[in-house]
């Protein structure tokens, strides 16, 4: 059992200008996905100082192949769902595949629905789009950008594979990451891309880098809930550390409880409601 008590009690509130504020102090930012309440509160509790609700539930959560089929709908459900478990970290929510990709005007429309109808602080968004961050931010809805590896383009990509392994290609990328800060992003997501790249974009870009398989010299990290806790039966990518191997210890309880089920031993009588004692009824002479 830890020793240390829960962070959210003694740490002050988590804003966006805290992001800028960190990569200024060197303060790594620590940051992780969720998908319900009480994997927020846990989140909170352990001093996460920012939450995402990742558009990888549509894999993790619900079951599909790619991110792409989660919805709008679904997203500002589950995005709901973390902001009531949440009161330290800064609550960012992934925009969907389509929420943002057609016009500016629906993407401002869009980025405000998570935030006054699902609580988020901040949206996420995938991909070399200053024009629409621009729109958005404008809205006064700040916006973490997302460059590399971005799932929403699997198909533009031919799968999930490494990228910017090329001078040429990291010239690019930094360009697209300059035109992202230049349209006022807050911070930046590096997904899939070499170490050296993501340290040459960290040493140059103004906003702060989180990184998802990207080394240690980005501002930040995050990882993904069900990666993280060994949730998933899969193996993890290469860039995942895994700190627990919960999918083992959550099948042998459900075991452990199925035999206790079958055998009759649950539930003991100590986990069972019983009739009220009738009072014994009072003599009328002693």
């Amino acid at each position: 059992m830890s020793c240390h008590p829960p962070a959210s009690k003694s740490l002050a509130k988590f804003t966006i200008p805290h992001l800028r504020e960190a990569k200024r102090t060197a303060r790594p930012i620590v940051a992780v996905t969720a998908y319900d309440y009480p994997s927020a509160q846990l989140a909170d509790a352990a001093g996460m100082d920012l939450v995402l609700v990742g558009d990888s539930l549509a894999m993790a959560v619900l079951g599909h192949t790619s991110t792409l089929e989660v919805t709008m709908a679904e997203m500002l459900l589950f995005t709901r769902a973390v902001r009531r478990g949440l009161s330290r970290a800064l609550l960012v929510a992934d925009m969907p595949f389509g929420s943002y990709q057609t016009t500016p005007t629906r993407a401002v429309a869009n980025a405000i629905r998570f935030v006054k109808q699902a609580g988020a602080e901040a949206v996420k968004l995938e991909g070399p789009r200053p024009e629409v961050v621009r729109h958005i931010v404008q809205a006064e809805v700040p916006v973490i950008g997302h460059l590399g590896l971005t799932p929403q383009a699997v198909h533009r990509m031919g799968g999930y594979k490494v990228q910017a392994k090329s001078n040429d290609a990291i010239a690019r990328l930094a360009a697209q990451a300059h035109e992202l800060a230049d349209a006022g992003c807050s911070a930046i997501v590096l997904e899939g891309i070499p170490r050296e790249a993501a340290a040459i974009l960290t040493a140059e870009l103004p906003m702060p880098t989180i990184g998802i398989g990207a080394g240690p010299e980005c501002d930040g990290q995050i990882l993904v809930w069900h990666d993280l806790l060994g949730l998933s039966p899969a193996a993890p990518p290469r860039f995942v550390r895994q700190y627990l191997h919960s999918a083992d210890q959550i099948r042998a309880a459900l075991a452990d409880y199925a035999a206790d089920v079958r055998s009759r031993a649950f539930p003991a009588d100590a986990e069972c409601y019983h009739m009220p004692r009738t009072p014994e009824p009072e003599l009328a002479y002693a």
